[in-house]
C-alpha cells in the first residue's frame, strides 16, 4: 500500500470546513497546526499595527488513491467559485512510514474494496 501526505493551508475560519470535507471524502485522522503566512501582497495595517491573519495547517496521511478525492474536497472549500482561492492544498509522496494505526490501514483497505 502506498501513502501520500496531504497538506492544506487555510484561513483559521475555514479550518472546520476543511476538516469536515476531508472526513466526508474518506480521511480518518489528521494533525492540525497553527501558522502564519507571508504572501505576495502587502500586509494590512490599522493605526500602524500590522494585521496578520492566522492560518491552519492540516496534515493528513492517506492511501495514495484516496488522496486526490480528499484534495478535491478541500479545494472546493478553499476555492468554491473557481476563481480566488483562500488557501493551498497539495499532496506529497510518502517514501517511508512508521507508527500508523493499523485500524486506519484497515479502513483504507475497506474503502479501496468499495471503490473497485
Amino acid at each position: 500500500m502506498k501513502f501520500s501526505l496531504l497538506v492544506a493551508i487555510a484561513p483559521e475560519e475555514l479550518e472546520q470546513a476543511c476538516i469536515d470535507a476531508a472526513t466526508d471524502a474518506g480521511a480518518v485522522g489528521m494533525t492540525l497546526m497553527s501558522g502564519r503566512g507571508i504572501g505576495g501582497e502587502r500586509k494590512k495595517t490599522f493605526f500602524g499595527l500590522t494585521f496578520e491573519g492566522s492560518q491552519s495547517v492540516v496534515l493528513i496521511t492517506l492511501e495514495k488513491s484516496l488522496s486526490l478525492k480528499v484534495l478535491k474536497a478541500i479545494r472546493h472549500v478553499l476555492n468554491p467559485a473557481g476563481d480566488d482561492s483562500r488557501g493551498l492544498v497539495m499532496t506529497l509522496p510518502v517514501e517511508h512510514l512508521g507508527g500508523i494505526d493499523m485500524s486506519q490501514v484497515m479502513r483504507f483497505e475497506e474503502q479501496l474494496r468499495h471503490e473497485r
